[in-house]
């Protein structure tokens, strides 16, 4: 058996035109052009392509996009009254400030300075609460994207099947080991530290990898037919490409893996292209929300 691989970039592009067909409708019936304001400070590289790529799919879907770049030595404060500023904004209806921000800047502090409202990232505390709570909230984005993965691979349906969710953070695997409970899964919460890790992920219907080490879910730990969501995204040294070179390379050691999994994603390819995805989903959420506009369907 060899896996099938579920193709991020297709489902997103897929996501991208029902969002561009919900802007065009809002803008038709409505006057309404929703507005995504994106900030990153410093010149890391990563950063830089990732802060490019969202702004390229929200123009693309025909969403107002505001870019704010600011040099490395931008001060906290100052970086604080620009959020201040995009939260008065009337014409902003998602915020978004790239992670990970200087050393000097406290992130949390500025997480919490975002508008709920706005944060379309899903990570101020008001939204996280109410995600808890089973409310109606705006969700990260790559959590989102990892629930919707796996609905693709299982036919829409995850009711009654057994997850494993291997990673705590707040990022990605605390929120989506609620978004599949809501889902009517079943779920384990794992981890590094987690005993027996092996036995547990093999009795699971689903993985979802999120632990940051490079190929660190093996084949022999997967049940047959089993469907694998790889969040990881890992630099290591590909000598092969020439002196200095990486690669990028999942949580999952992917290819023994694909012998035994059912679907898996593949990394780079998977989950990353869904994350911008569903921030651009977040940010029309929010655009209607403000306004109090029913929240369009998207099936």
């Amino acid at each position: 058996m060899t896996a099938t691989i579920i193709d991020g970039k297709s489902r997103a592009a897929a996501l991208d035109a029902k969002v561009t067909d919900i802007v065009a409708g809002l803008k038709a019936d409505h006057g309404l052009t929703a507005g995504l304001a994106v900030v990153l400070v410093g010149d890391d590289p990563a950063s830089d392509i990732y802060v490019s790529n969202k702004v390229r799919r929200t123009e693309a879907t025909g969403m107002r996009s505001i870019e704010h770049r600011l040099p490395a030595d931008t001060g906290e404060d100052t970086l604080i009254a620009l959020v201040e500023s995009l939260n008065a904004d009337p014409e902003v209806d998602g915020i978004l400030v790239q992670m990970p921000l200087p050393k000097h800047i406290d992130s949390d502090r500025v997480v919490m300075t975002i508008d709920p409202a706005k944060d379309v990232d899903g990570l101020h505390p008001m939204n996280a609460g109410l995600l808890v709570l089973g409310r109606s909230a705006l969700v990260a984005c790559t959590p989102q994207g990892c629930v919707d993965l796996a609905k693709q691979a299982r036919g829409g349906d995850l009711s009654g099947l057994d997850a494993v969710v291997i990673g705590r953070s707040i990022l990605v695997g605390k929120p989506v080991s609620l978004l599949l409970q809501n889902e009517n899964c079943t779920v384990t919460m794992a981890h590094s530290r987690t005993k027996d890790l092996a036995d547990i992920c093999r009795r699971a219907d689903i993985i979802v990898a999120a632990v940051g080490r490079p190929a660190y879910v093996k084949a022999d730990w997967i049940k047959p037919g089993a469907t694998i969501i790889d969040v990881g995204i890992n630099r290591i040294p590909a000598p092969e490409r020439g002196e200095g070179k990486t690669r990028i390379v999942g949580d999952v050691d992917t290819e023994p893996a694909k012998e035994m999994a059912g679907a898996i994603t593949p990394v780079p390819g998977g989950v990353g292209p869904m994350t911008i995805g569903f921030l651009l989903v977040n940010t029309v959420m929010a655009a209607c929300r403000r306004r109090g506009l029913p929240e369009p369907k998207l099936d």
